[in-house]
């Protein structure tokens, strides 16, 4: 097991709610990241997943120290990357990098392949010189499986799994493939059928907290959260003789305000195991009896989710 090169502690990012146009007075804040820990170990992909607005873009944002957070921590390597500024800002971008979830419009239009790759030798010459640099971008595009001779061609030019190609050969400019180099990776997406296949641990967020993480087989095969299993449950069914014999677990009501969250549980209000202890006290993210990995929920229990009935 190696160890952690990324800490997560207590990370809280609030946004204030504002009224009036000349003298504006703070009437609340917007909880997007609310109390997050969690590790990534080196060579591990860690994928975060829930439905829009519970703060995984936000999180993305302050992992990259492209903004700071309200409270907490973000630790690389044993130091507090939410600290740094300037030079030391600038390099730390040649060991973190982001990869957009829509590769066309992180591209610019009017820049061939080439000069999109180059870019980042251009931002850390010291990385590359100048002479060596068409040679590199060359090599990035064999690296991850494009044809070198189109380093001239406009991201119009690719198909969209080319251009998310471009994209992640963009962010490897300073670095290498993971199962080569030993790459770390935070996969941040609402569509679990995906980061199954790419993830080695999952973690579930909703309405800025994560309520359940474990490796792929625990989330996936034997979730505890309700929360989990609803989203689960909503997930295709490959096997035609399986799909007549999902559970379909629908929830009720909307996602709660993020300036307002619920007391106790913020899943609560759509639950269907919800009693009073929800509303009272905030559940711990911790590994409950009968579970192998942390779930955030006071009723927590596995659930098989391919089965015979509705609910």
């Amino acid at each position: 097991m190696s160890e952690n090169i990324l800490e997560v502690r207590d990370l809280v990012k609030h946004y204030p709610v504002t009224q009036g146009v000349v003298f504006k007075k703070t009437v609340g804040q917007v909880k997007a990241v609310d109390g997050v820990s969690f590790g990534l170990r080196a060579g591990e992909t860690l994928g975060v997943v829930g439905e829009s607005g519970c703060g995984k873009s936000t999180l993305a944002r302050v992992l990259m120290n492209l903004e700071k957070p309200t409270e907490g921590s973000v630790v690389y390597k044993g130091q507090d990357i939410s600290t740094l500024s300037g030079g030391a800002l600038r390099r730390l971008r040649r060991q973190i990098q982001l990869v957009m979830q829509d590769p066309y419009t992180s591209l610019n239009p009017r820049m061939t392949v080439g000069d999109l790759l180059g870019e980042p030798f251009e931002i850390h010459p010291e990385v590359a010189p100048k002479g060596s640099r068409r040679a590199k971008v060359r090599e990035l595009l064999d690296l991850v499986g494009l044809n070198p001779e189109h380093i001239n061609r406009y991201p119009h030019q690719f198909s969209g799994g080319q251009r998310q190609r471009i994209g992640i050969a963009r962010a490897l400019a300073l670095e290498q493939l993971q199962g080569e180099f030993g790459l770390s990776y935070v996969f941040i997406a609402h569509d679990l059928s995906v980061v199954r296949h790419l993830s080695d641990r999952v973690a579930v967020m909703y309405l800025g907290k994560i309520v359940e993480i474990g490796t792929e087989d625990e989330i996936y095969e034997r979730p505890t959260h309700p929360y989990t299993q609803a989203l689960l449950s909503a997930v295709p069914v490959p096997d035609p003789t399986q799909r007549n014999n999902k559970t379909i677990i629908r929830l009720t009501g909307d996602v709660p305000s993020p300036i307002s969250p619920p007391s106790g549980c913020r899943f609560r209000t759509r639950c269907w195991k919800a009693q009073d202890v929800c509303a009272e006290q905030v559940p711990l993210l911790e590994i409950r009896q009968g579970s192998d990995h942390p779930s955030a929920c006071h009723f927590a229990e596995k659930r098989e989710i391919v089965a015979t009935h509705e609910v």
